[in-house]
C-alpha cells in the first residue's frame, strides 16, 4: 500500500484545528486507502450492513470510541451521517473523525445539516506531484495519459474498459442514488460533451438539444458534476466589464485520463502535451489550495490567461502553462498586466525547476517550474 504522504499531513493538519475532517474526492481517487493508512486509527466502512447498525444508535457508538481515531469511510450509507457528525463534533470533541464521500457534504439530500464551523474540509484529487514521487514511478506522459486515479495510473496498459465501467459506478453510486437523477442518458451524454471539450468555453444552449432535456435540467447536471468533483467550472476574472469577458464560464474535467478516453487518444502526440499539462497544473493548484478561488481572464479582443488566483490581501496571480519554456508568447501577459500592473505573472513550465525572473519590457514575470507551486499551498 502506498502511503500518500501529502494527503495524511494535511489530516493531521486539520485535526489539531477541528474534530471533524470530511475527505471527499471522486469515486476511486484513492480515499479508502488513504483512511486506511491514517496511523493509530478505527477503521468503519459504511457501506457494510453490520457496520451501519453500529452506528444506529450515534451516541452509543461515539461513546464507545471516545477520543480515539475514527475513520467513517462512505459515511453518506448511512441514515443520517449528519446526525452522527454533530453529535461528535458538539459533544465528542476530542474524538478525532475522518469521513469520507464522493461529494461536498451540502451536495445530498441525505445530509440535512452541513456543519458549518464544526468541520473542516479536504478535497481529494487525482494524483498530484507529491503523489507521484510516493508511487515512485517517473514516467509524467503515463501520468498524463492514464489519468491520476491510482487504479488507471498503475494499469500495466491503457485500461479502456474500466474508464466506463467508472462512469456506470459513477452513475450508479453517486447520481442515482444520492441525487435522484432519472435520465442517465442524458446526463452521461452531457458528461461526454463536456469530456470532449474540456478546457474550452461552457455555452448551455449547446448542450439541451442533443442531450434532449431544458436549459434548466442543463444547469442541474452541471451544478451535480461540479458538487461530485467530476469537473471545475473556471469563472471569469474582471473588474472592467468594458472591456472584459464577464460570463462565459470555461470548464475543466477532472481528469486527464478520462479527458484522453471520450477524445480518442490511447497515445501522447506533442499537440497533446501543452493541452494535458494546462489540465494537470490545475490539477495541482486544487490539491495545494483547496480548493481556493481559481478563474480565468479574457478580454473581448480575445487575450486570454489560463488561471487567476485570486488571493485576499494580496493581488491577483495570473498563470500561464507552457510545457516547454521557449514555446511561451508574451502577448497576453502583457495586455492583462496593462490593466492590472499590481498584479505577479507566473508561467509555470513543465522543463523548468526552481524559478527565473524576466522581464519583458515593463512586465516582470516569473518562470517557474511545477515545485514552485508549492508555495501557494494553504
Amino acid at each position: 500500500m502506498v502511503i500518500r504522504k501529502f494527503w495524511l499531513k494535511k489530516i493531521e493538519s486539520l485535526w489539531r484545528q477541528r474534530s471533524i475532517v470530511w475527505l471527499s474526492g471522486v469515486r476511486r481517487s484513492g480515499k479508502t486507502v488513504i483512511s486506511r493508512s491514517v496511523p493509530r486509527a478505527k477503521y468503519f466502512d459504511c457501506e457494510l450492513p453490520g457496520t451501519r447498525r453500529l452506528m444506529d444508535e450515534p451516541e452509543k457508538f461515539l461513546n464507545e470510541h471516545s477520543g480515539e481515531r475514527v475513520i467513517l469511510d462512505e459515511i453518506h450509507r448511512l441514515q443520517n451521517p449528519s446526525e452522527l457528525l454533530k453529535i461528535a463534533a458538539d459533544y465528542f470533541p476530542k474524538t478525532k473523525i475522518l469521513a469520507t464521500g464522493s461529494s461536498s457534504l451540502g451536495a445530498s439530500t441525505k445530509f440535512k445539516d452541513t456543519l458549518t464551523g464544526r468541520k473542516s474540509d479536504i478535497w481529494l484529487t487525482p494524483l498530484m506531484s507529491e503523489d507521484l514521487r510516493d508511487f515512485k514511478l517517473k514516467d509524467f506522459n503515463r501520468r498524463l495519459l492514464f489519468g491520476g486515479l491510482p487504479p488507471l495510473f498503475l494499469s500495466r496498459k491503457l485500461p479502456e474498459r474500466y474508464f466506463q465501467e467508472w462512469v456506470d459506478a459513477y452513475w450508479a453510486k453517486d447520481i442515482a442514488e444520492l441525487f435522484r437523477v432519472e435520465r442517465r442518458y442524458s446526463f452521461q451524454k452531457f458528461l461526454e460533451m463536456l469530456m470532449l471539450q474540456s478546457g474550452g468555453i461552457f455555452e448551455a444552449n449547446k448542450f439541451s438539444g442533443p442531450c434532449g432535456v431544458s436549459h434548466t435540467t442543463i444547469a442541474n447536471y452541471l451544478m451535480i458534476l461540479e458538487e461530485t468533483y467530476a469537473l471545475h467550472v473556471s469563472r471569469p476574472f474582471n473588474t472592467n466589464k468594458s472591456t472584459e469577458i464577464v460570463a462565459a464560464p470555461k470548464v475543466y474535467m477532472f481528469d486527464t485520463g478520462f479527458v484522453n478516453y471520450y477524445r480518442g487518444v490511447s497515445k501522447l502526440s506533442s499537440k497533446d502535451l501543452g493541452y494535458l499539462w494546462e489540465h494537470y497544473v490545475l490539477n495541482e493548484l486544487h490539491a495545494l489550495l483547496q480548493p481556493g478561488k481559481i478563474s480565468y481572464w479574457r478580454d473581448k479582443q480575445g487575450h486570454e490567461i489560463d488561471f487567476i488566483i485570486e488571493r485576499r490581501g494580496l493581488p491577483p496571480l495570473a498563470i500561464e502553462t507552457k510545457w516547454k519554456v521557449r514555446d511561451f508568447d508574451y502577448t497576453n501577459l502583457k495586455v492583462f498586466m496593462r490593466q492590472y500592473p499590481h498584479a505577479q505573472a507566473w508561467v509555470v513550465a513543465k522543463d523548468l525547476v526552481g524559478a527565473v525572473n524576466k522581464k519583458i519590457g515593463d512586465v516582470a514575470v516569473k518562470f517557474v517550474g511545477l515545485d514552485w507551486l508549492k508555495r501557494l499551498e494553504q
